[in-house]
């Protein structure tokens, strides 16, 4: 389906592999522990088995994830990780961010309201976003445990339109899986498909994604159309 630009009132983003370079970040760590064993992968290209292997676990990862979710137990696993970083501090972790993504919600934010809608538990989504003096550009941030269900079910959509009083066909989802064009067509909501993550184009096609970019930067270059 065609993107319909002038219905579009509230744009919603994922975070990892949407807004922040997670991919290459796994990618990288994943190679370094293949490394000691890729004499038994002669002709292997390290960093392209890992992004392989990586992406073939994406779905196996996100259902793992939404398995407390929908036994109805991550508000109680949410609170014991919380009471455990009271009393250990978790250390700082190392984000990166796609590089244009600053650049492209600051010309965004002057014509839409902005949303995060991550799968991300509130305390890493809030460290990367400050991390990068990104949280000022966005009217509402939904985490993992922010509505009753995550991605991908519909809800965090729907939150974070009724948060700031837009119909939820009004709403845009830009993420990188599956999960994320899922949610956004429960929702009723438009869709778009970013390839700088851990999706690939045949997989978000099915998934029925109005429309599917290279990079999530070239949004601002759409909309201005």
């Amino acid at each position: 389906m065609p993107l319909h630009v002038s219905r579009i009132r509230l744009i919603c983003f994922d975070v990892d592999g949407t807004l922040s370079d997670t991919d290459d970040m796994f990618v990288q760590k994943l190679e370094q522990v293949l490394r000691p064993i890729l004499f038994l992968l002669p002709h292997q290209d390290p960093q392209r088995l890992a992004r392989r292997l990586l992406m073939w676990s994406e779905a196996p990862g996100n259902f793992l994830i939404s398995v407390p979710d929908t036994l109805g137990v991550d508000d109680e696993i949410a609170a014991v990780m919380e009471w455990l970083n009271r009393r250990r501090p978790r250390p700082m972790k190392k984000f990166l961010l796609v590089p244009g993504v600053k650049e492209m919600l600051a010309e965004l934010s002057k014509r839409y309201p902005l949303a995060v809608v991550s799968i991300r538990d509130a305390w890493s989504t809030h460290v990367f976003l400050d991390q990068f003096e990104l949280t000022p550009f966005f009217q509402v941030i939904v985490t993992g445990q922010t509505a009753e269900h995550t991605k991908p079910y519909a809800d965090p959509i729907l939150y974070a339109a009724k948060a700031l009083n837009v119909p939820p066909e009004s709403c845009l989802m830009v993420g990188d899986t599956s999960v994320d064009i899922r949610a956004g067509a429960k929702a009723g909501a438009q869709t778009i498909g970013v390839l700088c993550g851990f999706g690939e184009e045949d997989e978000l096609r099915r998934s029925g994604a109005d429309l599917i970019l290279a990079n999530t930067t070239e949004l601002v270059h759409i909309l201005k159309e």
